[in-house]
């Protein structure tokens, strides 16, 4: 008898998923009472759900059975995809199953540092005084890439809020982005006009600290930035300077350079700028959606 495909999960994930994947492989969860360490089933295991955890060569290595790492999420910087290149490994993401929770999320982290939410949250002195909100309405938002989530955030902020939309990403045609609602902008003309900056772009070599200081500044004074895609796309030291400064009215940050950030990290110090801890995606919604399309993309490869 042909022994069945194991698939192996570090982290917890929909139950759902697991539904899907058990008639069709043996699952051992890596976490719980009843969990497996990686170790005991490097040498039989076929497939890794994967969600927050990091697969790296040396696991693959030793894993002569692994076929896929099927990522629950975007992002492949938990993931060594060189080595799996070379070893035949395939590595599948779920590129739509958390769009329009990020986006949301963008919008909400926007709304929270115009609004002020930040500020009344410490209940520091007479926070009622301190606060001057603004409307989002006819002002201009921002978007630097212009993939599925920035043009969920296009769509909420151009028609949910009459916002004007500018975008930039060179890998996006012109026409593309005006079907979506959004201007079509160089990157100085962007920054120059957008009174709100949200970005949306991996993170890679040509990506790492794409928006510094002189870019920052180069925003209208009292502009808001949001990031929700990969800490290492804002240089964290330039947007605390610049918000010391005055010239930025605050920051909503999802994302961060380290993560988790450090309780005592300086910009925890600014009550306008609103940090939450990588949870764009953490909606019930979107949690299911990616669990379950990445135990599809599992099944798919061992079928």
């Amino acid at each position: 008898m042909t022994e069945r495909p194991l698939v192996w999960i570090p982290r917890p994930v929909h139950e759902d998923a697991l539904a899907r994947l058990r008639p069709h492989a043996d699952v051992r969860p890596g976490y719980g009472p009843e969990g497996v360490p990686f170790d005991e089933v490097s040498d039989r295991v076929t497939a890794i759900l994967l969600r927050t955890e990091r697969v790296d060569g040396a696991m693959m290595r030793r894993a002569p059975h692994l076929r896929i790492v099927a990522r629950h999420g975007v992002g492949l910087d938990t993931v060594d995809v060189d080595t799996a290149r070379e070893l035949g490994i395939t590595v599948t993401t779920t590129p739509t199953a958390n769009s329009r929770s990020v986006a949301e999320h963008a919008v909400a982290l926007l709304l929270a540092v115009r609004r002020g939410i930040g500020i009344a949250l410490r209940g520091e002195g007479d926070t009622r005084a301190a606060i001057r909100g603004r409307e989002l309405s006819g002002t201009a938002l921002g978007l630097i890439g212009f993939g599925r989530i920035a043009r969920e955030v296009a769509a909420i902020a151009g028609r949910g809020f009459g916002m004007r939309v500018l975008a930039y990403d060179p890998m996006v045609p012109a026409s593309v982005m005006t079907s979506a609602g959004a201007e079509p902008a160089d990157l100085p003309t962007l920054l120059s006009r957008a009174e709100h900056l949200s970005l949306h772009v991996p993170l890679a070599e040509g990506t790492r600290n794409l928006i510094g200081l002189p870019e920052l500044l180069a925003l209208p004074e009292g502009a808001v930035v949001v990031n929700t895609s990969r800490g290492g796309v804002l240089d964290e030291s330039a947007l605390l300077d610049v918000v010391r400064r005055g010239h930025l009215a605050g920051a909503g940050l999802d994302v961060t350079a380290v993560e988790p950030l450090p309780s005592d990290h300086p910009l925890r110090d600014e009550p306008s700028i609103v940090i939450t801890p990588h949870t764009g995606a953490q909606t019930a919604e979107a949690l299911r959606r990616m669990a379950t399309e990445a135990a599809d993309h599992i099944i798919a490869h061992i079928a």
